[in-house]
C-alpha cells in the first residue's frame, strides 16, 4: 500500500510560474489522496512548491538533506522529520528507504541522477514502486525520445518502458499512483543473457 510519495523535484525559485502552479496542484493531490510527501528537505523552488500545499492542507513532509546543503540554511523548519545525511548518495538511499512511490517533478542534473537511479533499482528488483515523470510543459519530452533511442537500440529491453510512467497531469500521476498494481520483477540469469 503506498502512503509516502517521494517527489524529486528542481530547488529553482527562478522557473517559469506554470511549473510551481502545477507542483502545487500535486502536493494538494497528494493530501486529498491520502499520500505523506518525502523530499529533499528544501524551502526553494519546485520541491517546496509541493511541500508547502502538502503541509498546508495536513499532509506530512519528511524531508531527506544531506549535512552540507542543511549548513548552508536551505532547509525549512516544516517538516514533521528532517533526516540529515552525509552526502548525496546516502539521501538518495534515505529517501528510497522511506518511500513507497516516486514522482519526479521537472528539474535539473539531480533530478536526473536521482530519477535514473530509481529506475535501474526497479530494472534489477531491488524495487517494485511505481516511478512517475510529470510532464509538464512537455518537460521530459526529449528525456522520454532518449529511453526510447535506448530501448529500440537495444541498451535495454523493450519491457523497460514498463518501470516508470509518464503524466500529462498532476491529476493523471496521482490516479496511476492510486492504481498502481505492481508486476513481477525477478531476474534470472537467463533474462540477462538474452538478445
Amino acid at each position: 500500500m503506498i502512503k509516502r510519495v517521494c517527489v524529486f523535484a528542481s530547488s529553482c525559485n527562478y522557473l517559469n510560474e506554470s511549473y510551481y502552479e502545477e507542483a502545487s496542484k500535486l502536493g494538494n493531490l497528494l493530501v486529498q489522496n491520502g499520500f505523506d510527501m518525502v523530499y529533499g528537505g528544501s524551502s526553494l523552488g519546485l520541491m517546496w512548491a509541493c511541500a508547502e500545499q502538502v503541509k498546508n492542507n495536513g499532509g506530512k513532509i519528511i524531508g531527506v538533506i544531506p549535512e552540507k546543503l542543511h549548513n548552508l540554511g536551505v532547509h525549512t523548519d516544516e517538516c514533521v522529520e528532517l533526516i540529515i545525511t552525509k552526502g548525496m548518495r546516502d539521501r538518495k538511499a534515505g529517501m528510497d528507504k522511506i518511500s513507497d512511490a516516486v514522482v519526479a517533478l521537472p528539474g535539473g542534473f539531480g533530478t536526473l541522477e536521482e530519477l535514473s537511479e530509481m529506475i535501474v533499482q526497479k530494472q534489477l528488483g531491488y524495487n517494485n514502486k511505481p516511478i512517475v515523470l510529470l510532464n509538464i510543459n512537455g518537460f521530459y519530452d526529449k528525456l522520454n525520445e532518449f529511453f526510447e533511442q535506448i530501448i529500440e537500440e537495444k541498451f535495454a529491453r523493450q519491457n523497460s518502458r514498463e518501470l516508470y510512467y509518464i503524466a500529462q497531469t498532476p491529476k493523471d500521476a496521482v490516479e496511476y499512483l492510486k492504481n498502481y498494481v505492481p508486476k513481477e520483477l525477478a531476474i534470472s540469469k537467463a533474462q540477462i543473457y538474452e538478445r
